[in-house]
């Protein structure tokens, strides 16, 4: 039975996602979002993996669907009944908000049926502001923490609205669910992986076109790269291995091709393929940082990859900040201080990515394993299920 009761139909679970869970989903995020749908937010959906060269990363999804289906049809009464029609992740920055809506309040999203809002992480701690409102019935207002999960009617008995962020990322998983088999999320999911995931190569990351990570508030002269900006969150600045001998002659060229990591004076020697490829390693390194430094994997010859920065390195990184973070202060302002510590600056160094690239490509080969072999049965069925392994 839902808490709101029969005029207002929804349910509150707490701790429904587990924390490694709610990791792994940000670290999926954050290696990949796009500019999102509304100001100040940024999204990642499942298609937009596929077309990125990582479709391996649906695999962390599959269990939490899966799961939410089933406690959605055993809430509202609706068992085998129900289809996924979207699942994204959304984060929502400094200044993002949405008044009163219903999630079928548009012409083209009368398919929706059911919503679901799963926090991946804490207000209070994560972010300030952005709380989930409901217009009417109890409970009114939600202060999650990660884990947490919204299940509600997608009707006008559950108006809400969410409160402007004013500090930090708010990141939720966001689904919802529709009893209009033609708007099946999964089979136009496995069309897709069916076209492109039956390469058996090692999967490294094809950024999408730049206008797509170019974020730039209403009314402010400049913006910056999402993924770059990510990157100096961390500390880290990138050099471009394109056109060395007219490094100061900067194009958005210079992301989609090789490049290396640098922070502060130093420079990783280590070449990756393209930005989103370094901060896919980079953000895998800040979710596994623990792991990464108490692992046996990790040696001190990862230190000899680690070299002074040239001058004309150092001019290079200037010069690729000066167009792609021409306002570092408007990166702190969007994803706020909380985002912006010191100690997250400080987390990782170098040497930390050079020791974490093996485990990172150990962990994408994982994935890519249990893609290819769930992919048949996916096809079969037509859905993205959980497949036993032999």
């Amino acid at each position: 039975m839902s808490e709101g009761g029969r005029d207002h139909p929804r349910l509150i679970l707490h701790s429904f996602i587990s924390p490694e869970e709610c990791k792994e989903l940000e670290f999926i995020h954050k290696s990949c979002s796009t500019v999102g749908y509304r100001p100040n937010v940024f999204s990642t959906t499942l298609s937009h993996l596929i077309a990125t060269n990582s479709p391996h990363f649906l695999l962390p999804f599959v269990s939490i669907r899966e799961r939410l289906k089933e406690k959605m049809e055993e809430t509202f009464g609706c068992e085998f009944e129900l289809f996924i029609e979207f699942t994204g992740l959304i984060s929502w920055c400094r200044g993002a908000s949405i008044g009163w809506h219903s999630d079928d309040n548009r012409l083209y999203l009368k398919q929706r049926d059911f919503s679901a809002v799963c926090y991946l992480n804490s207000y209070a701690k994560d972010f300030k502001g952005g709380l989930f409102r409901f217009q009417s019935g109890e409970p009114s207002t939600v202060s999650p923490s990660a884990g947490d999960v919204i299940m509600y009617t997608a009707d006008d008995r559950n108006v809400h609205s969410v409160d402007e962020v004013t500090d930090g990322e708010r990141l939720t998983l966001a689904m919802w669910f529709t009893r209009d088999s033609s708007h099946d999320e999964d089979s136009k999911l496995v069309s897709r992986l069916s076209q492109c995931a039956s390469s058996h190569e090692f999967p490294l990351p094809l950024p999408a076109s730049t206008n797509m990570y170019w974020f730039s508030p209403h009314q402010h002269a400049n913006g910056f790269d999402i993924c770059v900006a990510r990157l100096h969150l961390l500390g880290f600045d990138i050099v471009s291995l394109q056109d060395e001998d007219r490094s100061l002659d900067v194009s958005d060229q210079q992301l989609v091709g090789p490049i290396q990591l640098a922070k502060g004076r130093e420079l990783l020697t280590r070449e990756f393929t393209n930005v989103l490829h370094a901060l896919q390693v980079v953000q895998f390194c800040r979710w596994k940082a623990f792991e990464l430094k108490t692992s046996s994997k990790v040696g001190y010859d990862a230190v000899e990859e680690v070299k002074a920065m040239s001058q004309p390195q150092l001019e290079t990184v200037n010069a690729l900040n000066a167009v792609f973070l021409p306002d570092k202060g408007l990166v702190t302002t969007t994803f706020g201080y909380i985002c912006s510590s010191g100690e997250e600056k400080d987390s990782l160094n170098l040497a930390d990515i050079a020791s974490g690239v093996t485990c990172w490509e150990e962990y994408t080969c994982k994935l890519l394993k249990e893609l290819l072999s769930s992919l048949p049965q996916w096809e079969t069925y037509q859905t993205i299920h959980k497949v036993a392994s032999d």
